[in-house]
């Protein structure tokens, strides 16, 4: 159970950023956090889109505590594929808080945006997938757009569940189904796996174990990053990807991983590079608690994430 800390570290990372998230506009980002002792979570929602309470995670986050309280729900391995997707209609779909919001984001859309919206933000890859599984498809995820949902998704499942490659690849098309999902799903889950194993350069070592076809652009883009490595974090993101999409959201958060030490430092750094800095610190949380342990993430943030609640109890009787 003590690989279900990695999941913990990925919560705590979401919520510590989730004030934060999606503020492109870097005159207003320092404006925001200027003078502030702490930047992790805020008070008062920065998030030019959407508004949630300080403590609770994005949707990135939230599609991984889906699949937590299937997998702790669910009686037999061969059912969690298809409760989780039961859930995720539940948890995402009609009647949900997400869905409400989105019917009050369709009529945002019709005026000119002042104010974000007061509700989760529920993601177009889970709109798809709610649709595809409503349409009985054999593979539900969303094609348009290419975020780490699937990754999300699959993190709490390849610690807690299985890690061989087809389950996993499975897990990741349930929810976003393109070929750069899963690829970069599967190379942030891989890098993750070798740090709580004690390797001391485990994107180093990835590049070294699969340095194959199927990996070829992941590994080129990891050594297009480690190239930058003493350049500054926050420029760095503006020039391979701010925003939500794989390969620049995946390629920036590599650059927080290989220039920062601990938890703390890396997350307040992913947090003030900006964009979608939420999804980014998914990543970031669980290869940092993989690498030096839970006891690398602060207390204090812990007891601040609504969410850990339910990983902590989990802990506790298991």
């Amino acid at each position: 159970m003590n690989e279900l800390n990695i999941f913990l570290g990925a919560t705590v990372a979401d919520a510590a950023a989730r004030p934060l998230h999606w503020v492109y506009n870097p005159k207003k980002f320092k404006k925001y956090i200027k003078g502030k002792r702490e930047i992790v979570f805020l008070k008062k929602n920065k998030s030019p889109f959407y508004s949630i309470k300080t403590g609770n995670v994005s949707g990135y986050n939230d599609i991984g505590q889906v699949m937590f309280y299937t997998i702790s729900t669910s009686k037999k391995k061969s059912d969690i594929l298809k409760n989780f997707k039961k859930n995720i209609i539940k948890h995402f779909g009609p009647g949900s808080n997400y869905w409400r919001s989105l019917k009050k984001r369709k009529k945002y859309k019709k005026i000119k945006w002042k104010k974000p919206l007061n509700g989760p933000w529920i993601h177009q890859n889970f709109i798809e997938t709610i649709q595809n599984i409503k349409a009985k498809k054999s593979i539900t995820g969303g094609t348009k757009v290419n975020e780490s949902d699937g990754f999300c998704a699959a993190l709490p499942y390849y610690f807690l569940v299985s890690k061989e490659d087809k389950e996993v690849k499975k897990v990741i098309r349930t929810v976003a189904n393109s070929n750069i999902n899963e690829v970069y799903g599967l190379a942030r889950l891989k890098i993750i796996d070798l740090a709580s194993k004690g390797e001391k350069k485990p994107v180093q070592k990835f590049i070294k174990i699969y340095n194959n076809k199927y990996f070829k652009e992941v590994i080129s883009g990891i050594k297009k990053v480690l190239r930058l490595k003493k350049q500054n974090h926050t420029v760095v993101c503006r020039r391979l990807g701010m925003a939500c999409s794989d390969p620049g959201n995946y390629l920036s958060a590599i650059h927080c991983i290989i220039t920062t030490n601990n938890f703390k430092q890396a997350i307040i750094k992913t947090i003030k590079g900006a964009g979608c800095n939420a999804s980014r610190s998914n990543f970031v949380g669980a290869y940092f608690t993989a690498l030096n342990g839970v006891k690398d993430i602060p207390n204090g943030w812990i007891k601040k994430t609504l969410p850990a609640r339910n990983i902590l109890n989990f802990l506790k009787k298991n």
